[in-house]
């Protein structure tokens, strides 16, 4: 490739200096392991200072890990998981929901990403019935895979429904910083306090080298965690290297600071391409991915030059992820990129 830069993914990105900066400042002498120290403790309660008190707070090496020990501590294996057609969980984690929690994962149809309660309803079904795997979670992912964002309401009406149920909430939030500055509100008001029980809450697509943590807001959640993170190879010895990084993404809004600038850098690249003849913008643009309809000749020029992703190659639709240290001049070459090409 020509140009290293480009719009594949915001895990493409590199790390914010604010945060490599806190791991250099934490990377002197020795502090006891596994997250019996200061560093982690610190970064917890700064996790808690977002989303209450009894917030319970666990890190883990990445955003698949996030999901999968998170839905594991939540289910046995004769449960089954609903979860969107097109969530991570289903399409890009090479079967380790299902590998590891031994639940079946069971897709449903969305709007643009979106569940809703009557794509839920069906599934509730044969309960107690030992022939059928037994509903025990629906899994949401905000902001989506395909760049939409839940608002409160929605979320609140999925969780009354599940909690009805006696089903379990849990959110997929990699993406969950620039959700919440695309709604203008907390992260606890669209996670804990719509009624989700627990949250991957990401770190590496908004500025962090790696890591993720997972948040259980339900009560009586976590009695067995620790033992089920461990036997996931998940429980990691200089746990201050992933913990820091969420204190400083929680320090001076630099989450706020990175997500709302990726957000802002979708919103300029969504305008000037959709002002391009032969360039249809055919998803709403409510966080920090774009999808676009172009012409198919263009797509492997385009991306000798800047990196993306086809999304559905049958409708030559593509998608174009903005990130923290997205630049305006990225956008800038890209669309007239695009528009020379097709002159």
């Amino acid at each position: 490739m020509k140009n290293i830069r480009g719009f594949a993914s915001d895990n493409n990105a590199g790390v914010h200096p604010e945060i490599m900066q806190a791991m250099i400042n934490c990377n002197a002498g020795h502090v006891v392991g596994y997250g019996d120290d200061v560093f982690t403790r610190r970064a917890a309660a700064k996790i808690r200072d977002y989303f209450g008190d009894d917030t319970e707070v666990f890190f883990v090496f990445n955003g698949t890990a996030a999901n999968v020990v998170g839905l594991r501590n939540m289910t046995q294996s004769f449960h089954s998981i609903i979860c969107a057609e097109s969530a991570h969980i289903q399409e890009d984690e090479c079967g380790a929901p299902e590998f590891f929690t031994g639940c079946k994962l069971i897709p449903v149809e969305t709007l643009n990403g979106k569940i809703a309660i009557e794509s839920i309803a069906p599934h509730i079904r044969r309960i107690d019935f030992e022939h059928h795997s037994q509903p025990r979670v629906v899994s949401i992912t905000q902001a989506t895979e395909l760049g939409t964002v839940y608002s409160v309401d929605e979320i609140r009406k999925i969780a009354d429904f599940v909690h009805q149920q006696g089903l379990l909430l849990h959110m997929d939030g990699a993406r969950i910083t620039n959700a919440a500055v695309s709604l203008g509100l907390s992260m606890k008001a669209i996670t804990r306090d719509a009624g989700v029980d627990a949250l991957s809450f990401g770190g590496t697509k908004n500025g962090a080298m790696y890591g993720e943590a997972i948040l259980f807001f339900k009560p009586g959640l976590t009695e067995w965690f620790k033992y089920f993170r461990k036997q996931s190879m998940q429980l990691a010895s200089k746990m201050r290297y992933i913990a820091v990084q969420f204190d400083a993404l929680l320090t001076n809004d630099l989450w706020k600071r990175n997500a709302g600038h990726a957000n802002e850098m979708a919103q300029l690249l969504a305008n000037r391409a959709s002002r391009i003849p032969g360039v249809r913008i055919n998803r709403p643009v409510e966080a920090n991915g774009v999808f676009a309809v172009i012409p198919e000749k263009l797509i492997k020029q385009l991306q000798e030059e800047f990196f993306f992703y086809v999304w559905d190659e049958t409708l030559s639709e593509v998608r174009w992820m903005t990130s923290w240290d997205t630049t305006e001049e990225d956008i800038i070459q890209f669309t007239s990129l695009i528009a020379n090409l097709i002159k």
